[in-house]
């Protein structure tokens, strides 16, 4: 299948980019690292605006019904621009509220989350145990087996290697109990891979924003009186990251297909798709903070150097919502005692 971006999503995607770049994002990455979050607030607000959180929400609470692939070419953005914040769990909590319909407070957090009025936490135990940012979410979503909860947010927080991420430990009894049973379980599965779908993107944007600071770079740093770029060590190690982005894309995008031609049926074969992508995007950005770091050499491992919140945010979106081992598992299970 080859897949591109319609005029209309790819222009989405411009118009975000050229947003953000004027929002100072950096400011606001270290600001929320700082316990600041009104610069980030007003980025979220913007977001909100441009119709970001509505692609996640239905049309009857002021959004405009779930839009994988047009998501995915947001969250490519902000990643490339490091917002930062809870973005995919808010949108996964939006997906989990509207799949469970009125078993779930949709008609409260639905409305808040399209326009920007509420920043969600989510959590699913079965995949870690830390909800992003709970600490000052407006809300935080925790799956427990088949019961939704809402937690309280004010656990033991586990520091992050994104100074930008605040990781808060849910306890599984905690919090008041919104629904259980056979649906929440099957929400939270969709809701998930919508959760690792987006991680993915994002780190897709990570990794192409390291790659072009990368070789900005390398050509205007010079040694033994030439553009570092020209040595062939490293073209190509950019070479290298090049491909493993340029085969990351058509998963996640192809991922996201998947996901929206699966409707109300859940995710079910798509996951496999998302999976895959997952692993490709984290390692890809991985991949490309590991060049940035050697090719910026001493200035690599600098804070004061902007370069250092991507390079931060690729090691922990790499993690986020499944290890690259986790999710190639989920792809090539292993075989059973008699495999």
């Amino acid at each position: 299948m080859r897949f591109l971006l319609d005029e209309e999503q790819a222009e989405f995607g411009r118009t975000l980019g050229r947003m953000l770049a004027a929002a100072d994002t950096p400011a606001a990455v270290r600001a929320w690292g700082a316990g600041d979050r009104d610069p980030g607030h007003a980025v979220w607000r913007r977001l909100a605006e441009a119709g970001v959180f509505g692609l996640a929400v239905p049309e009857k609470y002021g959004g405009a019904g779930f839009l994988p692939v047009e998501l995915v070419a947001a969250f490519v953005e902000l990643g490339r621009y490091a917002v930062p914040g809870p973005v995919v769990e808010t949108v996964a909590a939006a997906v989990l509220l509207d799949r469970l319909g009125d078993a779930a407070p949709a008609g409260t957090w639905l409305p808040a989350i399209a326009a920007g009025d509420a920043v969600v936490s989510y959590a699913d135990l079965t995949c870690g145990p830390y909800a992003l940012d709970a600490a000052s979410a407006d809300a935080t979503f925790l799956i427990s087996g088949g019961t939704l909860r809402r937690a309280e947010g004010n656990g033991p927080v586990q520091p992050s290697v994104d100074p930008a991420r605040r990781l808060v430990r849910c306890e599984e009894s905690g919090g008041a109990v919104l629904a259980s049973g056979p649906a929440v379980r099957a929400a939270a599965a969709y809701a998930g891979d919508t959760a690792r779908l987006l991680t993915a993107a994002q780190a897709l944007g990570v990794g192409r924003r390291l790659l072009d600071d990368t070789v900005a770079y390398v050509k205007q740093r010079t040694q033994f009186g030439v553009a570092v770029g020209s040595f062939q060590a490293v073209k190509h190690r950019l070479a290298d990251v090049l491909l493993g982005l340029e085969f990351a894309e058509p998963l996640v995008y192809g991922a996201a297909v998947e996901l929206a031609g699966a409707g109300e049926a859940g995710s079910g074969e798509a996951g496999i798709g998302i999976a895959m992508a997952k692993a490709a995007a984290g390692e890809a950005a991985h991949a490309a903070a590991r060049t940035a770091l050697q090719s910026h050499g001493a200035l690599g491992y600098t804070d004061e150097l902007h370069l250092s919140l991507w390079m931060r945010k690729a090691r922990a979106l790499r993690g986020a919502w499944g290890t690259p081992a986790e999710c190639r598992a989920r792809v090539l299970p292993s075989p059973g005692p008699e495999g």
